[in-house]
């Protein structure tokens, strides 16, 4: 599932994260990739080690992982710390799948891939993020504080960036349910769920849909 997320950070919340960015250093964003990977990658990422790393983390992650949109979609039970990665002109990130397990404090599996857009569309000439689909390719090129969601087995690629700068968060999860198939067809089940909550919560088929929804998580949960 490709989900595009509005407004994961507001205006105040972007100011102070692009204001940590301006004073982060950044280096060589071949040094987090894998050997395919860095054969295609050419972009600039904030150094693990900085001191403001852990502000920035706590910013966008709190914000994201609050997101109603963002828990019902991916179901999250690992999720990584995020890259702040910058792609100034000439940059771009050929085609390539993010790795299946993901290093950190405990290694875990890549289920779904994120990208938060942190400068507004309008700042960068290209930069489109281009993740192949079953549909054919689809351009992701989103407002400042939207996000989009994606299955991380995609190959895609980030276009050339023409002129000026592009900066995003990307980071990875876990998910509870292991198919994309299954937590497309739960998502879509949640959104009809919460709307007969809202319209009728104390009729039969309301509370036949919200116990179905539950046991299939429970049947399908990998914890």
């Amino acid at each position: 599932m490709l989900l595009e997320i509005p407004k994961v950070l507001n205006t105040r919340e972007l100011d102070a994260v692009k204001g940590a960015l301006e004073k982060a250093p950044f280096i060589d964003g071949k040094l987090s990739a894998g050997m395919a990977a860095q054969r295609v990658k050419h972009n600039e990422e904030v150094d693990v080690r900085a001191q403001d790393v852990q502000q920035l983390n706590n910013l966008v992650m709190t914000r994201l992982v609050q997101h109603p949109t963002y828990r019902a979609a991916a179901l999250p039970m690992k999720v990584a710390s995020p890259y702040y990665a910058r792609y100034g002109k000439g940059m771009s990130y050929g085609d390539h799948v993010d790795d299946p397990i993901m290093q950190a404090d405990t290694p875990y599996r890549s289920d779904i891939s994120i990208t938060v857009f942190l400068n507004d569309k309008s700042d960068y000439v290209g930069g489109e993020l281009v993740i192949n689909t079953q549909y054919g390719a689809h351009e992701v090129k989103l407002a400042a504080g939207d996000a989009v969601i994606y299955p991380s087995s995609s190959v895609h690629h980030v276009n050339e960036v023409t002129s000026g700068t592009r900066l995003v968060a990307v980071t990875w999860l876990q998910s509870l349910v292991r198919e994309p198939a299954r937590r497309e067809l739960l998502y879509d089940m949640y959104l009809v769920k919460e709307q007969l909550l809202k319209d009728a919560p104390d009729d039969e088929n309301t509370k036949r849909l919200d116990r179905s929804y539950v046991n299939l998580i429970r049947m399908w949960g990998d914890v």
